[in-house]
């Protein structure tokens, strides 16, 4: 993109024209190229291909170039001095001592007798009557980087990045200069600098009237020029656009349109006009359509949510349409008109809604009015929607509304039927309940019983573990204790015959009667000293078994005895 445009649209990225056809009756556009969304590494094509205002030569207007601002003011003297008019550099000397002051990065300002005098240098510059300073003035300093010096005649203007001069030379040809700058002096009218504008800082924004959608942003440049009646009025001469991504204009000329991707443009072009500005994302809005009637002549409202995203807006406009909506506006209206008119109020009344989540199977009494919507109403709007750019996303009837007197009649039956649809569908759903919290009462008995039931097998397991813990254990206590007996009893065995074999070892008779006493004495202590033991053996023996004998009879003659008695 040049830096300065002169009369000219300047177009960053791919750009789609349409011209009339040729001997066509009608007015409308021949498309040469299908819309595909912009890219911005695409050549730049444009109405008219004007040359650079910088790059003709003009007299005594200078391009500000690397060297900067002062080589390009030290040209222009030049020129001027070839040329035999008035120099513009003054020849002044600075000095360090006194005087008006210029520092570093500045230039001086000298008024000499109408005429501008620059001073380049930094330092002092003494005054009068140091100096000769006859027929001048003083006229102050300026940057060298400020962005517009107008003085005398000269007019000095450079622009950073972000930013565009908007200028009329001495015959009112206006021109734009971006991230450059110039010098020049007019002999014959001036260089008016009417704006310098901040591209992505438009101040006026524009939204899609309908959606809301932004668009984008502007801003117009205008000038003031006197009219035949002496009177000022303001002029457009260039027009700023910022366009976002996804998002484009169309530019007209004539019967030609042209195509604006987005980016920072500008227009100074008279015969150019911006025709509007679009955006190539999707949209939705509910629309209301006007009444149409049933075949049966009842009145009808429909309310429809329609979703769509335009991609080739040179279509559109060439249609003569302004946003996407007025053409589906007036499509969706005409094809809903033709689908109801074959319908009858009866097959329409009890659908509410149409959509992706309430489709039915067909066998509905309203299914005639849902399949005409979904294959006619969707297919033919989106098939009309192409002629004009747009691509159909969705179709949708949120609401109707019936009218007229037939409508409030067939309104009251229609209420009265879904009363009592309510009703029924009220003890339905009453009896459903009831079902349920029986089906959950025998739930949650049969849960009990199996609960208990495991409980049970629980316990009882339980206690057969513990009988027969227990009688494990008795056993191996049984076990035990007849080992620990065996053991005793041979162990006790072992002693009797280690002492028997001990006391047969004895052969001392001394000995012998000694262990007998000992053995007496043992027993004493054991059973006490009054205690008579009974010989087991020889004559004590049978004596025992006489006195035995003798107490039994004594005792059975006394029994007897008394038993006589009796």
């Amino acid at each position: 993109m040049s830096s300065v445009g002169d009369g000219t649209t300047v177009v960053d990225g791919h750009v789609t024209t349409v011209h009339s056809a040729p001997g066509s009756g009608n007015g409308k556009a021949r498309f040469e190229e299908p819309f595909n969304k912009p890219e911005r590494t695409a050549s730049a094509a444009n109405f008219s291909a004007t040359v650079d205002y910088m790059e003709v030569e003009r007299p005594f207007f200078i391009k500000i170039g690397k060297d900067g601002l002062i080589a390009a003011l030290q040209k222009l003297d030049r020129q001027l001095r070839n040329a035999g008019r008035v120099h513009i550099l003054s020849q002044k000397n600075p000095t360090d001592w006194i005087g008006k002051e210029v520092n570093p990065g500045q230039i001086g300002l000298i008024n000499h007798g109408g005429l501008p005098k620059i001073l380049t240098r930094a330092g002092r510059y003494p005054g009068m009557p140091l100096r000769n300073w006859w027929a001048r003035k003083w006229a102050g300093t300026c940057g060298l980087s400020d962005a517009v010096v107008e003085f005398g005649g000269l007019t000095v203007v450079q622009v950073s990045q972000n930013q565009a001069a908007v200028v009329s030379d001495p015959q009112n040809h206006v021109f734009v200069v971006k991230n450059s700058g110039f010098v020049a002096y007019a002999i014959e009218g001036t260089y008016n600098v009417l704006s310098i504008v901040d591209q992505t800082h438009l101040p006026n924004i524009i939204k899609d009237p309908i959606t809301h959608v932004v668009l984008g942003w502007s801003h117009e440049v205008t000038m003031k020029s006197r009219t035949g009646t002496g009177t000022k009025q303001d002029y457009v001469v260039a027009l700023f656009l910022n366009i976002p991504a996804n998002n484009c204009a169309i530019l007209q000329r004539g019967d030609d349109l042209e195509l604006l991707p987005a980016g920072q443009h500008y227009i100074t072009s008279p015969n150019v006009t911006l025709r509007g500005m679009f955006t190539l994302g999707e949209n939705q809005i509910e629309m209301p359509t006007k009444d149409i009637f049933t075949r049966d002549q009842v009145p009808v409202s429909l309310t429809i949510y329609l979703k769509w995203q335009l991609t080739e807006p040179l279509k559109l406009t060439t249609h003569g349409y302004n946003t996407p909506y007025d053409a589906l506006r007036d499509k969706t209206q005409s094809i809903l008109t033709q689908i109801v008119a074959h319908l009858d109020y009866s097959s329409m009344v009890k659908q509410r809604s149409l959509g992706p989540d309430n489709l039915d199977d067909g066998t509905d009494a309203s299914s005639a009015f849902l399949d005409a919507l979904r294959t006619r109403a969707m297919d033919d709007l989106h098939l009309a929607a192409l002629e004009y750019g747009i691509v159909m996303k969705d179709l949708a009837v949120i609401d109707r509304q019936f009218k007229g007197d037939v409508a409030a009649t067939m309104d009251k039956l229609t209420t009265r039927a879904l009363q009592a649809q309510v009703e029924a569908a009220n003890v339905d759903r009453e009896n459903s309940n009831r079902i349920k919290q029986e089906e959950g009462a025998l739930a949650v008995a049969r849960i009990k019983a199996q609960s208990q039931n495991t409980k049970a097998d629980a316990e009882a397991y339980s206690i057969v573990a513990a009988a027969q813990a227990q009688a494990k254990r008795l056993q191996i206590e049984a076990e035990a204790q007849a080992k620990a007996t065996r053991l005793a009893a041979e162990a006790e065995a072992e002693a009797v015959r280690l002492r028997a074999a001990a006391d047969a070892a004895v052969i001392d008779q001394f000995a012998r009667e000694m262990e007998l006493r000992r053995t007496e004495v043992s027993r004493v202590r054991a059973f006490g000293s009054k205690t008579v033991f009974v010989p087991t053996d020889g004559l004590g023996s049978q004596l025992g078994g006489s006195m035995a004998a003798g107490m039994a009879v004594g005792l059975g003659a006394r029994e007897f005895a008394g038993a006589r008695e009796q």
